[in-house]
Formats: structure tokens, C-alpha cells, sequence
């Protein structure tokens, strides 16, 4: 059976857990978040370990599409509702509301696939800074009379130092490739939760639509202001913009076809490449494009360009990283990055019909790059941005992307892609990817972390990358997008504003500023501002950087 987590703020805007980024879908995951687990101790993210085979293939062409309303399944936790799609075809999900006038916690049982052998999974991750004794809750199954149900029950561990803990994972071994189910702890505060009206359309049979409610808004007292000013230098240093993330709630899974027609190249073993990074402490890069900040977009003038990158110079940034080549990104963008001094990220962005270098968007990009060749002032190269999390390429896809890409440009730097962090723990993916990066790239928005206050963002964006630099031997991470928003609705603990703003990428950077990409130098209005959070307009973070445009 196939599966699919339908976003509610996506599908109404007619895409799949995506972003509109200008004139592409910019898929810039939030990480699907979920409840964190608390033990006693602070829990910096909670996931699960195993061998998951989930990919996510190319959407087909759609058929004629049929309309069906769709009786909503009755629930009593607000955990994603499943809905069975037998056929093809437009389907509308109706509007469901739950009230809990009490804290719930209950243990919700997630499915994952795993091929033959042992398997550890699911469990609760929590990080201590010292030895101590935690009393966890933890999710298990209990058996009766034939009839297993997902329960809770405690646990007292003991962390005999500071360090990273899986408490109570489930070990199962399995004969031959299989679903398995994973019971975890979820929790539940009081208040009305909503999953709103869904409209999207499946195109292979019995596939199964998750439909997520909506989180409400606590109440919360205004942060502290907190400010940043970058240090004042003699001389210009490269800086760069950043881009306003649209995250789903969830995101978008399907099961692979078993057999596939188009060829890749194999992927080749290759020894990692140190990639660039900055100083310690002081933000070392910002995303930007090359597009009007307005509601009409548009594409800036040489002028424009050429001031917003001496204005990221003067602050200090000395990286702007960019994600295509529209809007004339290398002849402006490249230009004045090289008169200011500043290190280019370079972008290959990938969105339908295709992850191929047939694809006309994508040979568009490489020869352009190729013709460009300006690689003195090149740190990194970015073959995709979420490309696989939202569809666009399967694994075996990017990865042959990548060695085309490398094969027909004469850069020898780092490359690598951009995917959120549980795409790159999925075994399949890192089993293909690895081989052809130089480095692990990963967005990760603590944001989008609902038991994370704006002053944690840097921890929690710090155990992102410890997660990333361990996946392929050998090779170093880098969080390519981070951020928080300056207004907006809050997402459980996660609360957006100026301050709030002000004091996450002050987090951020003392913790991870020097191997961070900063999201985003300025604040779009041509960007969706009816998503769930509300808040993608609203993720320029130049002032908090010092940077005056």
C-alpha cells in the first residue's frame, strides 16, 4: 500500500509540502515536526533508528481525475488522520476539530519498511550535559489474547556521563523485507485542534493520506529583546542573503516502483573534501536571490544586486549561498561577489519534469555554470534543495545527477545536495549519496521543533550537525539553511517575533555560525503568507546581522 502525508498548507496551495521560491517550487523542509519526548532532562530531538527504504519518485502525469468527498475517520487524539484512496483521482477530506480539556499522552504506533535482519528502533533520544538518573516514559506493545496494543510504561536510565541516549528501543528481526510498527510516546496539551479542509489528488491506487491538525497557539510572554551586531572590520568581508523558508507540517511519502526505465550513472566511492567554513562564533555565510522583496517579485537590477552584496561585505559575511541561475544570478550576483570579495554557494535547482541532466531547466543550469567557470570564487556546489524530500528525485536520481553534474563542469571543489536530516539517515539514501558527495549538506530549522524556545535554536542546530558529520565516513557537515522568523504563529514552544528572531540567530551563530548557512538576508512578500505558521514572509534576518540594505 502506498502511503502519503499530505501537508495541509501545501496541497491548499496546490503543491506538496513545497515552497513557492520565485519562479521554482523551493522546497526548503521544515523537518515534519513532531512532539518531543521529556525525561527529565532537556531533549534536543527524538527520531528513530533503523533502515528505512522509503524514496520518493517522480510524480507521474495525473489521469483524468474523478471527485470524491471523503468521510473524515473518527479520532480522539489529535494524532494525522489516515484516509484510504482506493482509486485515482481528486479527493476532498472535510475539516475535523478535537478538543482535549486535559494533557494527553498516549502512545501513537508509526510504520516504517526495513529490508531482512535485525533492526533497533524507534525509543527516546535525549541529550545530558552530566551524569545523571532519568525517570522516561517510552512507548511498547503489550499482547492479550491475541490482540497487540501500543502502550506506555517508565523507565528509570541512568547516564553515567554527558553525552546522546536511545532509551528503550525496540529490537525486532525480520526474515525477508517488511513493514514494521514503531509505538512512540506522543503528548498532547489541552486545547481545540483543527485539521483543516484537504483537497489533493492521488494518482496510484489504494494509496493512504495522512491529514495533519493544526497545533493552537499558546500563550506565551514576549522574549527579552536579544541583539546581534556583527564585529566592525577594516576591511570588506563576504556576506550573503537569506531566504525565507515555506515548511509543511508533513511531508509528502511514496512507495518506489520496483522496477525503473531510466539509467543512472553508478555511483563511484570518492574521498571527501573539506568544505568551506568560517570563523568561529561569527556567521560565516546567508542565503540570497536575486529577486524584488515586493508582492509582484521580479527580478532586481544589476544595481540592486551589486549594493545588497556590498552591504553583506561590510558586516562581515564572507559566503552568500544562491539556488539557481535565473534572474541573471551568475553574471550579477557572481560579479559583484567578485568585486566585494565575497565566496559563492552555487545552486542546481531541481523541480518538475525531471532530476536528470535532460531535464531543459537543469541542462539550462549546468551549461550556464559551465560557460560561467568563475571557480576562484566558488566554495561549494549544491546539486538540488530538497529534491528527494519533495519528490522531484528519487535517491538513485540525485545521485546520478551529482556524477553528471561533476563529470561536465571542470570544478573540482566540494559537492554535495541539500536534503533535511531524515532523509539523509534513511539507509537508501545514504548508501547512494555518500559515495558521490564531498560532504553531508542538510537544512535543519529548529522552528519547525515545537519543544524548542528561540534561545535553543543553536542547540538544537548543533545536534543537527553532529548527526549529519557522522552519517558518511569521512566527510564533514554543513547546515545549509537555518533561521527563525520575525513574526508569524507559534508552533508549541517555537515562537516567532523580533526578538525571538534576534536571539535564535544569536544562538545559532555562537554555536554553529562558522558551519551554518543563515536563512534568509530579507523578507519576501511574494511568498505564501497563508501557510500554517504564517510566518514565511517573515525570515529576513539583516538586521539581526548587522547588514544595512
Amino acid at each position: 500500500m502506498k502511503a502519503t502525508l499530505a501537508a495541509v498548507a501545501a496541497l491548499a496551495a496546490g503543491a506538496s509540502a513545497g515552497s513557492v521560491h520565485h519562479k521554482h517550487a523551493h522546497a526548503h523542509a521544515k523537518k515534519g515536526y513532531e512532539a518531543e519526548d521529556t525525561c527529565g532532562c532537556t531533549t534536543v530531538y527524538s527520531t528513530y533508528y533503523g533502515e528505512p527504504t522509503l524514496v520518493f519518485p517522480s510524480v507521474p502525469a495525473p489521469p483524468a481525475p474523478t471527485t470524491t468527498t471523503v468521510s473524515t475517520t473518527e479520532v480522539v487524539v489529535p494524532t494525522p488522520i489516515a484516509q484510504t484512496c482506493p482509486t485515482t483521482g481528486v479527493y476532498t477530506f472535510p475539516a475535523t476539530t478535537i478538543t482535549l480539556t486535559d494533557s494527553t499522552t498516549v502512545a501513537v504506533p508509526y510504520t516504517t519498511s526495513v529490508p531482512a535482519g535485525t533492526h533497533t528502533l524507534g525509543g527516546v533520544t535525549t541529550v545530558v550535559t552530566t551524569a545523571t538518573t532519568v525517570v522516561c516514559p517510552y512507548a511498547t506493545v503489550s499482547t492479550s489474547e491475541g490482540v497487540t496494543t501500543s502502550v506506555i510504561e517508565s523507565t528509570t536510565y541512568v547516564c553515567p556521563s554527558a553525552g546522546t541516549y536511545t532509551i528503550a528501543p525496540t529490537t525486532t528481526t525480520v526474515t525477508e523485507g517488511t513493514t514494521v510498527t514503531i509505538p512512540s510516546v506522543t503528548s498532547y496539551p489541552a486545547g481545540t485542534y483543527t485539521q483543516p479542509e484537504v483537497v489533493t489528488t492521488v494518482y496510484e491506487t489504494s494509496t493512504v493520506v495522512y491529514c495533519p491538525f493544526d497545533i493552537p497557539t499558546p500563550s506565551t510572554s514576549e522574549a527579552v529583546p536579544t541583539t546581534y551586531v556583527a564585529e566592525t572590520t577594516t576591511a570588506p568581508v563576504v556576506t550573503y542573503p537569506v531566504e525565507t523558508p515555506t515548511y509543511a507540517v508533513t511531508s509528502v511519502v511514496t512507495k518506489p516502483s520496483s522496477t525503473s526505465t531510466k539509467s543512472t550513472p553508478t555511483p563511484s566511492n570518492s574521498p571527501g573534501k573539506t568544505p568551506g567554513q568560517g570563523v568561529p562564533g561569527k556567521p560565516w555565510a546567508v542565503t540570497y536571490t536575486p529577486y524584488e522583496t515586493s508582492a509582484g517579485g521580479g527580478c532586481k537590477t544589476q544595481s540592486q544586486v551589486n549594493s545588497d552584496i556590498a552591504a553583506i561585505a561590510a558586516a562581515g559575511v564572507t559566503t552568500i549561498r544562491v539556488y539557481s541561475t535565473d534572474c541573471s544570478t551568475l553574471e550579477f550576483v557572481g560579479g559583484a561577489c567578485e568585486a566585494h570579495g565575497i565566496k559563492m554557494i552555487l545552486g542546481i535547482f531541481v523541480d518538475e519534469p525531471g532530476c536528470d541532466a535532460s531535464n531543459p531547466s537543469v541542462t539550462e543550469q549546468i551549461s550556464a555554470i559551465k560557460a560561467w567557470a568563475k571557480w576562484d570564487i566558488v566554495e561549494l556546489i549544491s546539486v538540488g534543495n530538497e529534491a528527494v524530500l519533495h519528490g522531484y528525485c528519487t535517491p538513485s536520481e540525485l545521485a546520478g545527477l551529482i556524477s553528471t553534474t561533476k563529470s561536465q563542469l571542470s570544478y573540482t571543489g566540494p559537492y554535495s545536495t541539500a536534503e533535511t536530516v531524515n532523509i539523509w539517515q534513511q539507509e537508501e539514501f545514504s548508501g547512494l549519496l555518500c559515495p558521490v558527495v564531498d560532504f553531508v549538506g542538510a537544512n535543519a530549522h529548529a522552528f519547525f521543533n515545537t519543544e524548542t524556545t528561540a534561545n535553543q535554536a543553536g542547540q538544537f542546530v548543533k545536534g543537527q550537525l553532529d548527526i549529519i558529520s557522522s552519517i558518511c565516513s569521512g566527510k564533514e557537515g554543513r547546515i545549509m539553511e537555518t533561521g527563525w522568523p520575525s513574526a508569524g504563529q507559534a508552533l508549541g514552544l517555537a515562537v516567532p517575533g523580533v526578538s525571538q528572531q534576534a536571539a535564535a540567530i544569536k544562538s545559532i551563530v555562537q554555536e554553529v555560525g562558522d558551519k551554518a548557512v543563515l536563512f534568509s538576508l530579507t523578507s519576501d512578500a511574494w511568498k505564501d503568507g497563508n501557510t500554517q505558521c504564517q510566518c514565511e514572509q517573515h525570515w529576513g534576518c539583516a538586521s539581526v546581522l548587522g547588514i544595512s540594505i
